[in-house]
This record gives C-alpha cells, sequence and structure tokens, in this order.
C-alpha cells in the first residue's frame, strides 16, 4: 500500500511513513482538497478523472489507519466512500470537511455523543458554559479485540453509548479491530486508548497492516501467536500490549474455563470475564481504571484545601493570599500568578495535606501512583532539584571509604555528594568526541578493567555504587541491561545509580524504555528468578571456569553472566521530572528498585532524605508533580511519540535546505557513536527504505544508542562558537531558549511541549542566521576573510584534544590490601577541605602553572574547575595539573569557568600541605587495611 497525499511528497509505503499521524492528517487534508475541486469541475473537465484517482488513493490509504480509531468510524467512513462511488461528491466533499475540521480541533473528544453518521451529529453547543462542563468530562477509547460482524460492531456502539450517564466522570467509545495484529497496530498508532478489552478466539494475521505488522513496531515477540490455537491468543495478545504500552488497562472476556485463564494470566490483566455475564461490571471496570490513573491524591486534597475557610496563625504570612490581599503596594503580584496559588500556600500538614518527611495521606498515595507510573518499587517526591535527589541517594547508599566508580562528566552534584559521604573515587572515563568538544559515555569494558583492577588490588570488597548518566546531555544511552549483568558477574552486590535526569519521559515510549534503570531492574529481577535463565548461566559457568575468571583478557572479551544466586539487584534512578515532563522547577524524583531496601537501606535513606529535604516543602512543585505523573500515564505515549517525530522533521529540513546544509549539520549516530559501539552497524536512525526498524535495531542491539529527540547542531561553519551563537543569536535576538553548547555545536531538544510552530519557527530563525552568515562573508575584505576561514578551521578541524581525568595526588589516592601499590581511587573529601585553609593553598597563573610542571612540580587542584561549556569538572580537589589539561584550558575560549579565576589563576596546594596530606594518608590506609584483614579473617 502506498500513499500520495497531494502534497507533493513521493508514495511511500504507510510503513515507510515517519508519522502514521502526520499521514493521517495530511490524507484528510488531501482528501477535501480533491473532493473540493471535484465538486466544482464540470463532468467534461480533462482533470477530473487525475483527481477522482488521488481521492480512491487516499481512501484506500485512510482505510486501514480509521480502522484504529472510533471517529470517525468504520461506518461513518464507509458512507463517506459511498458517496464517492456514487458520484454524490458534493456530499463527499461537505463530510470529508466536517470530519477533518472535527479531527483537527479534537472536538470529537468533546461532543457529548462521537457521530456515527449524519444522524448522529450532535446539537451545537448553546454556551461556554455548557462547552466547559463538556471538557470537564474527558473522552477516551476502549479497544475490543473480537472479529466481529458489521451489525454486531454497530450493535456494540448503541450499547456503549446508551450506558453513558451524566454524572460520569470520563466518556469513552469503542473501536473494534478482528485480529491480533490490528490490535498491535492499533494499540501503538491510537493515542486516545486507555484500556483494551480482548475477547475470545480472534484471526492472527492483519488483512490490511500487511506491512505494519507487530514487527514493523516491536520486534522479539516471545512466542509466534500464528502457531497457537485461538483460544491461547488473547494471554498472548495481552502480554504484548502490557509490554509495549504499560499503562493501559487490560481486560480479557473469554469463553473457556476462565478460573484456569485467570490463574495463568491474571498478573496480565486488571481483570477476566467468563463470556458475557458481567458486561456491566466490565464496563465499571474500565472507568473505574481510568479513574485510578486520573486521581492525584495530593492536588486533589490541595484544591481542596484552597477552598476551605481557615484561620491561619503560623509563621507564613503569605498563606491564604492574606499579607497580598491586605497590601495596598504588592497586588500586582497577585493578579500575575492568580490567587489560587496563594490560597493553597500553607505550612499546615492536616486537612489532607500530608508530611512530605512522614507521608501517610494523599502524599503517601501520591508516591505510590508514581511508582505505579513509573515502574519502580518505591518513588519519592523531591522539590530540591536532582542535585538534591543525587545527593539524598549517596548520603543512603555510600558509607565513609566506600568505593564509587563515577563517570567523570556527570553531574556537579554527584562530584559534591561524594565529598559529602567521604567516598573513594574511581572516575571513570567516557569515549571523547575530540572534533566536537564533547564526551560521549562509558564503554562496559572500562568500567569491567576498573573493577578488575581493584580485585588485584584486594579492594573490590569496599567498591559500594556505579553511578552513570543516563542519557547523556547530547543523548547517549547506555545498554543499562547488559551493563548491569557483565558488571554483577564481577561484583553480584553492586549498587546502580543512574542519573535520568534528561531522561523521566522514557518510560512511556516503548523503544525508549528498555534502556530506564527500572525497566531493567525489573526485566533483571524476572531473570534471574526463572529456569530459563538459571539455564543459560549453567552452560554459561560451565565454559568458564575459575581459571578463565583468572585471565582479565578473557573476562574482558566474553559477554559475562551473574550467578543468579549471588546477584542483588539494587538499582537507584534520580530523574528532574521538571526538565523533560509536567512540573514546576525543582520538581524531581528518586525511582527505587532495590532488593535489599528493607534489610540495609531503608533507615539509611530516610535519614538521608530527612538531611536533604527542607521542612517546608513547596506544595505547588508536589502538586504539580501529582499532576505531571497523570498526564504521562493518561497520554504519555502520544506526547514523547510526537517529540521524537517533530525532532526528526527538523533533522530532515535542516539536511534538504539548501541555504541550511551550507553552514549546519545535525550530528547523526555515526559522529556520536563509534562504529565499535554499534553491533547494529546503524548508520542512520530511520530512512524511507526501512522507516523505523534501524532505530528499534540499534536500541536493541548497540552499547549505546542515541536518542533522537536530542538534536546537536555541528555550527562551525558559520565561524562561530556555540556561546556566540546562543547568546547573540537564539537567546538575545530570536528569544530561543536552550539549555547546552560546545565550541562547536549547539543541543536543541524537543520535549513533550514542543510543536509544529515552534519547530517551524526555529527552522525560520536558523534561515535568517544563515542568510546573515552568507552577507557577512561576501562583505569582507580579504584579511577579513582570512581570520574567518581560519576561525572556521579552528572551530571544525583544530580543535584542541579532550583531556582525560591525570590521576590524583598521591596524598588523597588508595592502596592496595597488601599496602603494596596506590590504586586510582582518591579521598575528595579530604582533599576538598584541605583547600578551606588558606595557609594550604595558593595561587598560579597559567603561565607559572605551566611553568612549574617543566620544572617537574606536581601541581594539585584545590578545588573543582568547570569550564561552561562544556560543563564537565576539568579538575576536581586532589587531581593533579596534568600539560593535556592545561593545554585544553589555554585553548578554551569560554567566558565562564567555575573555579577559576584568570586574574589569580588555579588554586593550587602549597607542596607542605600536600606532606602533611601525605603522611594523615598513610595512616589512614594503615587503618583500612587493618580493617580488611580483621574481616577476612573472620
Amino acid at each position: 500500500m502506498t500513499i500520495d497525499t497531494g502534497t507533493g511528497r513521493s508514495a511511500a509505503p504507510l510503513s515507510r511513513h515517519r508519522s502514521v499521524w502526520e499521514v493521517r492528517s495530511e490524507s484528510w487534508i488531501g482528501l477535501v482538497d480533491h473532493l473540493s475541486q471535484l465538486a466544482k469541475l464540470p463532468p467534461d473537465d480533462s482533470g477530473r478523472e487525475g483527481r477522482l484517482t488521488k481521492v480512491q488513493a487516499l481512501t484506500e490509504a485512510l482505510r486501514p489507519i480509521e480502522a484504529c480509531w472510533a471517529y470517525p468510524g468504520r461506518r461513518a467512513f464507509a458512507d463517506l466512500c459511498a458517496h464517492i462511488d456514487r458520484g454524490d461528491l458534493a456530499l463527499a466533499a461537505i463530510a470529508a470537511r466536517r470530519t477533518h475540521r472535527t479531527l483537527a480541533s479534537l472536538t470529537y473528544r468533546h461532543e457529548g455523543t462521537t457521530p456515527r453518521n449524519d444522524a448522529d451529529l450532535p446539537s451545537q453547543i448553546e454556551s461556554e458554559q455548557e462547552y466547559q462542563a463538556q471538557l470537564r468530562c474527558p473522552y477516551f477509547e476502549v479497544l475490543v479485540v473480537d472479529d466481529m460482524p458489521a451489525d454486531e460492531e454497530e450493535s456494540l456502539h448503541r450499547h456503549v453509548r446508551s450506558e453513558r450517564r451524566a454524572d460520569d466522570d470520563f466518556v469513552f467509545d469503542v473501536v473494534v479491530v478482528p485480529t491480533f495484529e490490528d490490535a498491535l497496530v492499533a494499540t501503538m498508532v491510537n493515542f486516545n486508548l486507555q484500556a483494551v478489552v480482548i475477547r475470545y478466539g480472534f484471526p492472527y494475521r492483519s488483512i490490511h497492516f500487511a506491512e505494519l505488522t507487530m514487527r514493523r513496531f516491536f520486534e522479539g515477540a516471545d512466542v509466534d501467536g500464528e502457531l497457537l490455537p485461538e483460544s491461547e491468543r488473547g494471554p498472548l495478545l495481552g502480554r504484548q500490549i502490557a509490554r509495549l504500552r504499560p499503562e493501559l488497562d487490560l481486560y480479557l472476556v473469554t469463553d473457556v474455563n476462565v478460573e484456569d485463564v485467570a490463574a495463568k494470566a491474571g498478573e496480565t490483566f486488571n481483570r477476566i470475564f467468563f463470556g458475557e455475564e458481567d458486561k456491566l461490571e466490565l464496563n465499571h471496570s474500565i472507568m473505574q481504571g481510568v479513574a485510578e490513573r486520573y486521581h492525584t491524591p495530593f492536588f486533589e486534597a490541595l484544591c481542596k484545601y484552597a477552598k476551605q475557610p481557615t484561620g491561619v496563625f503560623h509563621a507564613l504570612p503569605l498563606a491564604r493570599g492574606k499579607s497580598i490581599m491586605n497590601s495596598n503596594w504588592i497586588g500586582d503580584l497577585g493578579q500575575f500568578y492568580g490567587m489560587n496559588l496563594f490560597m493553597a500556600e500553607t505550612s499546615a500538614t492536616s486537612g489532607g495535606l500530608d508530611s512530605l518527611l512522614e507521608p501517610t495521606g494523599s502524599l503517601k498515595l501520591a508516591q505510590e501512583y508514581a511508582a505505579r507510573a513509573f515502574g519502580s518499587r518505591r518513588s519519592f517526591l523531591v522539590t530540591n532539584g536532582t542535585s538534591t535527589a543525587n545527593k539524598i541517594v549517596v548520603q543512603a547508599i555510600v558509607r565513609p571509604d566506600d568505593i564509587v566508580l563515577v563517570d567523570r562528566n556527570c553531574h556537579k552534584s554527584h562530584h559534591y555528594g561524594m565529598v559529602l559521604a567521604g567516598a573513594q573515587v574511581t572516575y571513570l572515563e567516557a569515549y571523547p568526541l575530540h572534533e566536537y568538544s564533547m564526551y560521549g559515555a562509558v564503554p562496559i569494558r572500562h568500567i569491567k578493567e576498573t573493577l578488575l583492577e581493584l580485585r588485584r588490588a584486594g579492594t573490590l570488597n569496599r567498591v559500594r555504587m556505579v553511578l552513570l548518566t543516563n542519557c547523556t546531555f547530547d543523548g547517549i544511552v547506555y545498554n543499562v541491561e547488559r551493563l548491569m549483568l557483565e558488571c554483577l558477574a564481577i561484583k553480584p552486590d553492586l549498587v546502580f545509580l543512574w542519573d535520568e535526569a534528561w531522561f523521566a519521559f522514557a518510560r512511556f515510549h516503548p523503544v525508549y524504555r528498555q534502556r530506564t534503570g527500572m525497566a531493567a531492574a525489573a526485566k533483571l529481577t524476572e531473570m534471574f528468578q526463572s529456569e530459563e535463565y538459571a539455564k543459560r548461566y549453567a552452560e554459561f559457568a560451565r565454559g568458564f571456569d575459575e581459571a578463565a575468571w583468572a585471565d582479565d583478557d578473557k573476562v574482558l572479551n566474553t559477554r559475562l553472566l551473574p550467578d543468579p544466586a549471588k546477584a542483588r539487584v539494587r538499582v537507584y534512578a534520580t530523574q528532574s521530572t521538571h526538565k523533560t515532563l509536567t512540573s514546576l522547577r525543582q520538581g524531581s524524583m528518586i525511582h527505587v528498585w532495590d532488593q535489599d531496601f528493607k534489610d540495609k537501606t531503608e533507615e539509611a535513606f530516610h535519614e538521608a532524605y530527612m538531611t536533604h529535604t527542607s521542612t517546608s516543602p513547596n506544595y505547588q512543585i508536589l502538586a504539580s508533580l501529582d499532576v505531571g505523573r497523570r498526564q504521562m500515564e493518561l497520554e504519555g505515549y502520544e506526547l514523547v511519540q510526537r517529540q521524537l517525530e517533530l525532532a526528526m522533521n527538523l533533522r530532515d529540513q535542516v539536511g534538504a535546505h539548501p541555504q541550511l546544509k551550507k553552514h549546519f549539520r545535525f550530528l547523526t549516530v555515526t559522529d556520536l557513536v563509534p562504529e565499535e559501539f554499534r553491533e547494529s552497524q546503524v548508520e542512520s536512525l530511520y530512512n524511507m527504505d526501512t522507516g523505523w526498524a534501524n532505530l528499534l535495531k540499534a536500541w536493541r542491539f548497540d552499547e549505546f544508542a542515541l536518542d533522537p529527540s536530542r538534536a546537536t547542531l555541528a555550527i562551525g561553519l558559520t565561524g562561530m562558537d556555540g556561546d556566540t551563537i546562543k547568546n547573540k543569536y537564539l537567546m538575545d535576538k530570536y528569544d530561543i531558549q536552550i539549555n547546552k553548547t560546545s565550541r562547536n555545536t549547539v543541543l536543541f531538544m524537543t520535549n513533550i511541549g514542543t510543536t509544529r510552530s515552534t519547530i517551524a519557527y526555529l527552522l525560520g530563525v536558523l534561515v535568517k542566521i544563515a542568510r546573515d552568515v552568507d552577507n557577512r562573508v561576501r562583505d569582507m575584505s580579504t584579511p577579513e576573510r582570512r581570520i574567518h576561514e581560519k576561525r572556521v578551521r579552528s572551530l571544525t578541524l583544530e580543535l584542541p584534544p579532550l583531556p582525560n581525568f591525570s590521576c590524583f595526588h598521591q596524598a588523597f589516592r588508595g592502596h592496595s590490601l597488601d599496602g603494596q601499590s596506590e590504586t586510582r581511587d582518591g579521598d575528595v573529601r579530604s582533599a576538598f577541605f584541605l583547600g578551606y585553609e588558606d595557609g594550604n593553598c595558593e595561587y598560579l597563573t597559567m603561565d607559572d602553572t605551566a611553568q612549574a610542571i617543566k620544572n617537574g612540580r606536581e601541581c594539585v587542584s584545590a578545588q573543582f574547575v568547570i569550564p561552561y561549556p562544556p560543563g564537565f569538572p576539568i579538575l576536581v580537589p586532589g587531581q593533579v595539573i596534568s600539560a593535556e589539561i592545561l593545554q585544553f584550558m589555554q585553548a578554551l575560549d569560554v567566558r565562564e569557568i567555575h573555579g577559576f579565576r584568570p586574574e589569580l589563576g588555579f588554586r593550587i596546594y602549597t607542596e607542605a600541605a600536600l606532606e602533611l596530606a601525605g603522611q594523615a594518608n598513610a595512616v589512614w590506609k594503615a587503618q583500612i587495611n587493618a580493617s580488611a584483614g580483621a574481616a577476612e579473617g573472620e
């Protein structure tokens, strides 16, 4: 099946289109346009036949798509096609225009009855009040999987409408599909779905979607449903839908032994019914299931509190808006924000509002709902941002002198968390992308090398945690499952902290979800308990004996599997909800999947949470977290899919525009993920020949995948660096806000709030910038042109190599168990606080530091030095300043460098201070080794 929407695009198979939703919209636009023109043309017009052919192609393209939606519905679409076949083109044009307008405006979601045909059209809404009342009753659709005749399907629609009541909280309609594959396609295409009812017995293969099978959306089905008897397809379909869209409520209606089916498939389905005996209960169950996800316990409690009359005698003059309403001078604050904000402001933890530090009511329930939504065992709301969330987890897990493996390029809150916890930090190196002045992610091999190095030193028992950023600012995403498997094979009790600050949305899309910390933790937990994995591990163990474990090269070159009897799944994820989902600023969450939480961590976590959480948390932030969770459970899939598609549109438009591609290029997976980490060998995530197949393949197999919604634009050919583009053009001139630049790139992130209009605006701005560059270059004199060309070379060909972490000075370095050798880990806490005494430090300018290094002195940084961009620490307290780091600093042309004052230079330790620190370190090492030796003896 191919589509030509009449918009000038070349025809392509439906499965190759980036967005079925976009195809649907453009097809209706094309249909309206052609039918309107045909209605005006005389019968003998020469252009009539060509337009009729296009109309037929469009209706054939829309037929399978519309089969996935309740509106306009199969019957209404059949009536439209009948008008066309009979030549009633004027009527067809009116019907098509009305349908398209209703679809585009989404008013079908707010009309009391979804029209099935012309006779069912709702009456005109008579008042704004009535319209608002209908808006307060959200609409959704229920997918019914059953191979039923057309008249029976129409009867079902009439029954659903007849069951509606004026006091219903929601309105729903049904869409019926006849086969297993149709159900999977509809699940992925129809964003209105909130529930799926799977009936007994239906075919497997789709007639409509010969090219859009379940493999087009999701590879790796556990079982080929075509080989199963029809009675067993329902449970299998439920499992597949649950894997694709776990937020949907699933109901099974079976005609076989319902008790036996419930025992086998009860965990997959919300409820299982026998035949037609409980139609009313099914309807109530559907409504209740949606109501549970719609319920926002804390937000609703706050709304109720705001309407209550109260007497305020606590220390918050702003509460109930009193200090504003009684003021002659700050009334504009209330006008700007609206009084509801202040009516809901309070220090009270009673009246249904609850305490964040010891939740027992609405906040406790809100956190339980968050755990359900994000797939964790426990979730905690945080009102101080993910910087605080990171410190809470680190303090809860890490004890003084524990060794923690940390991505050196992680957020600075992790580094400061290590200082607070007193950890011995072993920094991990991400692979460098020198040509773009940025780092990627940390290879699994490097993490394994580090663990093996610590094992040789006899300090593996002190390794507590691996801390990594997923995904990175630039969209590099780990293969979380594989990484944790291989690390647990070496250290079975290892704790993982995944900083998912920019990845909170990932849970709500089937491609992204598989690489989140919580999804991988759930999968590993189930895997380690299965007989299948036990057999798989036994086979691995037979071929990998003690001698193999002693061979580091063999360990490094083997995909390791942990012993399921020893491995513990202990995973934490911190998320900046406010950065990628709907929440007020600083709204964040901590998600926990820790099998040892109750036994080993709960009390420490509680204390850490109490340490870093305000006793007066912002209730508006908490309410927005509650509502943001509701939004993602009810429409997250739609929002994330649109975010992804808009990003790909942006990339394509820049690549195809003749003026833009002269100066700009969006980096691709081949630019950001080296070939050695791309097992799939995928070079582009989407193209017209294979559709999204490359994206699915890369995200399933590669060590690192690229999130396409992070669009990194290479700008070196303009002759301007990222800071100049950001400040001179994007922010100051065109009010376009961005988060990150490097020397020669600018990062544009689409999110769930991005629209096609904002994409269009950005493209227009980029065209203006490109035109401005062309005009400036055209008017340059010969010397000016040479300067410009030199600048372009420096931004595209002559970038300074990114430095690796040098090492900790020996005064802060760890030591092997036998005391014979030093290890890479360092005591950041001692180094950090040593710098608090001015007498322990001195300043050296850049030139003086270079000369000191030449003279053989080890210059050691007394503080963090963080240039923006790139935004990661070039130096941490206790780190030796290497010639490579100095060279990189000298080549930087950014204005903002935290921890470095150009007029003073580097703050470094005096040689006398380092000598005293070395002596203290020697005493500490002896104590640690003595403790470790005693523990081994016991």
